[in-house]
């Protein structure tokens, strides 16, 4: 016999769509996301976003290239940049092989004139 006045025993009340372990699920993606905020709060990385934003929205006239903005904005090189830096890298090398050529050729030199050979003009 149960008395008039029990209320009947609910054992879990959700209003989720999504099963019980599925709430546990999204609740730790949820603070996956959160702890992520967080770490890029910390990082700095949420204000330096804003101020670029910030400086493209203020932009007069808006850059061709907003991304190669940001990026400059930021301090990373443009793809120019990018360009520049590979003729560049190129040109020393070459120049640098050069110079090993001729300081191979010096040494040789100051062996020579060393050990009594030739090598003295």
């Amino acid at each position: 016999a149960v008395a008039a006045n029990a209320r009947p025993q609910v054992e879990h009340l959700c209003l989720s769509p999504f099963p019980p372990q599925a709430s546990a699920e999204i609740m730790s993606g949820e603070s996956k996301k959160e702890e992520f905020r967080k770490y890029l709060e910390r990082s700095g990385v949420i204000d330096a976003l804003t101020k670029v934003l910030v400086a493209l929205y203020e932009e007069p006239e808006k850059p061709s290239n907003a991304l190669d903005f940001i990026k400059q904005y930021l301090g990373a090189p443009t793809s120019g940049d990018v360009e520049t830096m590979k003729a560049e890298k190129d040109e020393m090398m070459k120049k640098n092989e050069e110079l090993t050529k001729e300081l191979e050729a010096v040494q040789a030199k100051l062996e020579a004139m060393a050990t009594g050979g030739d090598g003295a003009e």
